[in-house]
This record gives structure tokens, C-alpha cells and sequence, in this order.
């Protein structure tokens, strides 16, 4: 024992220091003290980037550190985001037999006769906003909250932790994947740290418990099994990507270079057949209105955290005298256009005949979504960490560190954003984008001919 102190003292100094920094972070953190939060953010970026320059070979010092930096959440209550009390309404009405697309919350708690455990504190806890629109969670994210709220029986505290454990599970399935997927396409397996133990990684999942590492844990699975030739097998996986949170749909298409023709048909059948069965037990004559009434909302009327939305608003605005309430709504039926365009170029104008280049245009594709998105919550970019670590980008860990500027709106009357604090985080992501790129050689990667790389 006093010879490994002595080997690795400085490291575990490290982790000793983040483990504090964390538990500051999740039990006396305000979302409105901006200073204290991004101190904290930023000292917790600086010791996950010694902590693997120290220990990158050390994988079960860093699996024990990963898992220790969640567990200190275990117990606190999300203090960067309400959304958890949705999680639970939802949760609480499925073990009521109450299908969560069917209602409001503001529909059913008017109804005197509606009972589920702490409706009043949920409902009020959840905001305005989302009480008064359906459930905007796919069914596999149902599940686990239906689970979570079952498991606590009545209790928030004890549903948050099951919610923890489930979501710690799922970063433990990405370690295991990931680092079979790495080996798969002759990449170092320590790579997968610049995800395990990434403070935004760790603060939005486990802290304020977002289930996009459930996603991406279900998406690698995935995607190792069609490395492996077992596409048949993945279908179902990667549906359940899909019904966990939506983003996964986008990368549909890039499997009909990878897969070739008929095995891509049996693929996106099985696919749909998933589909089917994972959405029929919240089968209703208005569940499909409902939920794209909802979904339709954060791409018509959010806006938070956007790079060049923001520069096409302050233009319109200023040039052509633009109402910002019609110009959000037209700005995202045009996105829509875009993304579809973008990905039929990217499907059939790059090579995607290897798993490598495929991530590679996954990467690709999402971020070009998110730097046009009208609305990038920190935690929507934990899918671009979870990507990157297989191809030869990290701009997504720079994003990831910089993201945190985004809560400065928090600080402000009725959250108004400050455009110069978006500028600084966006000028330093775009222009290690920028920096990337070139140095990859990868500056015409829309325009790369199929026979370039063959």
C-alpha cells in the first residue's frame, strides 16, 4: 500500500480533489452563482486532463476514479435542471396505468380525482412549460423512469438515486463497449477516458441525470455488433437507441453504403419492426399528434445556447427588420431542410465503406446539426464525446468545456442570454473545428469522391 501511495500520490491527490470539487458541485451549487459554477467546472476540466496524462494506462485506477466521481451524486438532488420531475410524473403515471402522451399535466393534476404520490411537488417542480405540453420522452426512456418511480415507491430522493444507478450502468456499458469497439478499429483503448471521466459527462448524466449516456450506451452496443457483422442483432439495439432519445434517426441512411443494399433492407425492417413493438403498448388513437405537436416545439419556438442561429437572428433582426418569434419558426422548417439535404450528401458523396469513416460522418453530421441548432443544451453534446474518441477529432472535448457558458443565462432576468458570451464559445469551438480540420486534411470532407478512398 505505501509503495502504490508513493507510485501514484499525485493522482490520487487528483481524484481526492475532484471527488470535493463534485460533491461542491451537487450539494452547494446554485445554478445562479456563475462564478462558483464555472470555477468549479474549470478546475474539474483541468483535473480530468492531468488525471489521463498521469494514469491513461492505468485503466482500473481511472474505471474506480469514473465510477467514485458518480457515486458522490448519488444523493443530490439535479441542481443545473428541473427536468427530473418530469421524469418522475411520467414514471409515476405508467405504474398508474396512465399513458404519458395522452395527457398534460396541467390536464390531469385540474382533475380532482387524479392521484399518483407527490403530484403537487412534481407538478409545481416541473415548470410552467412543461406541465402544459405531453410528454416529449420516447418509450425506452418511459421505461426507466416508470422503473425509477416503481423502484423509489413514493419517494423522489430514492427515484433519483435508482434513476443514478440506471444511468452510472449504462457509462459502465460504454466503458465495456467502447474499449471493445477501439481495439475493433486498431484505436488505443484509453481513449474511452476522454469520456469516462469528462466533467460534463459526469455533472449532466449523473448529476443532473440526463439519459443520453443510456443512449449512447445502446447506440455502441449497437454499432459494435454491426462491426462484428451481427446487424441482424443490432437492429433491435440500435431501435432502442432510437426510442430512448431520437438523435440516433439521423444516421440511418449512412448504413446503406456501410451495410450494401440487401443487407441494409433487412436491416432498416427490422428496424421498423422494433419500432412497432417498442411503441405499441403507448399505442392511442392521438399519440402521434400529440408527441409531434410536442417535438415540433424545439424546432419552432426554444431557443438557448445557439452559435449560427444566433448570427442569422441578429441579422435578420437588423437588415430585415424580422419579427424573432416568426423568424425562430420559418429558421426551423429551414433547418429541417437542411439536415435532410446534408444528410443525403454525406450518405452518397462520402465514403462510407468502413466503420471508421462512418463514425466519422456520424461525427460530422451532428455536429453540423448542433452548430445550426436553434437550442444546444450542454448535455445534447456528450453524444459528440461519446463519437469522437473513434475518429481523429476532440473538438467535441473543447465544446464540452466550453458549454458551461451557456448557464451565464441562468444569472440574468428571464434567462436572457449574453451574445457575447455565446461568441466567446463559439469563436473558441469553431475555430479548434477550423484548427482540426486542416490538420487532418479533411478541409473538402463534403465533397470526398467514393473512389478517393477505395
Amino acid at each position: 500500500m505505501h509503495a502504490y501511495w508513493k507510485l501514484h500520490k499525485i493522482p490520487i491527490l487528483l481524484v481526492l480533489g475532484s471527488a470535493v470539487f463534485y460533491g461542491i458541485f451537487g450539494y452547494d451549487l446554485v445554478r445562479e452563482d456563475f462564478i462558483k459554477l464555472i470555477c468549479l467546472f474549470g478546475a474539474l476540466f483541468f483535473l480530468h486532463f492531468k488525471l489521463i496524462q498521469f494514469e491513461r494506462w492505468n485503466t482500473a485506477f481511472l474505471v474506480v476514479a469514473g465510477v467514485l466521481f458518480r457515486l458522490v451524486f448519488l444523493l443530490a438532488e439535479p441542481n443545473l435542471s428541473q427536468d427530473f420531475y418530469r421524469f418522475i410524473w411520467d414514471g409515476e403515471l405508467l405504474i398508474s396505468g396512465i399513458n404519458p402522451y395522452q395527457y398534460t399535466p396541467n390536464e390531469l393534476i385540474a382533475n380532482a380525482e387524479f392521484q399518483i404520490p407527490n403530484a403537487t411537488v412534481l407538478h409545481q417542480g416541473m415548470g410552467e412549460l412543461s406541465a402544459r405540453h405531453y410528454s416529449n420522452y420516447p418509450p425506452i426512456n418511459q421505461l426507466l423512469f416508470a422503473i425509477s418511480a416503481f423502484l423509489g415507491r413514493g419517494s423522489i430522493t430514492a427515484s433519483l438515486a435508482i434513476m443514478r444507478l440506471s444511468i452510472v450502468l449504462a457509462d459502465l456499458g460504454i466503458l465495456y463497449f467502447g474499449r471493445k469497439l477501439l481495439r475493433h478499429l486498431n484505436l488505443s483503448p484509453h481513449l474511452i477516458f476522454w469520456y469516462f471521466i469528462n466533467p460534463l459527462v459526469i455533472i449532466e448524466l449523473s448529476g443532473n441525470l440526463h439519459f443520453e449516456g443510456v443512449m449512447l450506451f445502446l447506440f455502441l452496443w449497437a454499432i459494435f455488433l454491426i462491426g462484428k457483422g451481427k446487424y441482424l442483432w443490432a437492429a433491435p439495439v440500435y431501435t432502442a437507441a432510437i426510442l430512448l432519445k431520437l438523435v440516433p434517426l439521423l444516421f440511418l441512411p449512412l448504413f446503406l453504403p456501410l451495410l450494401g443494399f440487401k443487407k441494409s433492407v433487412f436491416f432498416y425492417a427490422l428496424v421498423g419492426i422494433s419500432g412497432v413493438v417498442f411503441l405499441f403498448p403507448f399505442y392511442s388513437p392521438e399519440l402521434a399528434d400529440n408527441y409531434a405537436q410536442t417535438l415540433g416545439l424545439w424546432f419552432s419556438n426554444f431557443e438557448f445556447n445557439a452559435g449560427m442561429y444566433n448570427l442569422v437572428k441578429q441579422l435578420a433582426i437588423s437588415q430585415f427588420d424580422a419579427k424573432p418569434w416568426e423568424l425562430i419558426k420559418d429558421y426551423g422548417v429551414l433547418l429541417k431542410l437542411y439536415m435532410v439535404l446534408l444528410i443525403l450528401l454525406v450518405t452518397f458523396f462520402r465514403a462510407n465503406h468502413t466503420l471508421k469513416e462512418v463514425l466519422k460522418s456520424m461525427l460530422l453530421l451532428l455536429s453540423c446539426y448542433y452548430l445550426f441548432s436553434a437550442t444546444v443544451h450542454p448535455w445534447y453534446l456528450i453524444f459528440l464525446i461519446g463519437i469522437c474518441i473513434f475518429t481523429a477529432y476532440r473538438y467535441p472535448v473543447v465544446w464540452s468545456a466550453m458549454a458551461v457558458l451557456s448557464y451565464f443565462a441562468y444569472t440574468q432576468p428571464d434567462f436572457k442570454e449574453n451574445l457575447w458570451v455565446l461568441f466567446l464559445e463559439y469563436f473558441v469551438v469553431i475555430s479548434f473545428i477550423i484548427y482540426e480540420f486542416i490538420k487532418n486534411n479533411d478541409h473538402k470532407i463534403l465533397i470526398r469522391q467514393k473512389w478517393r478512398e477505395e
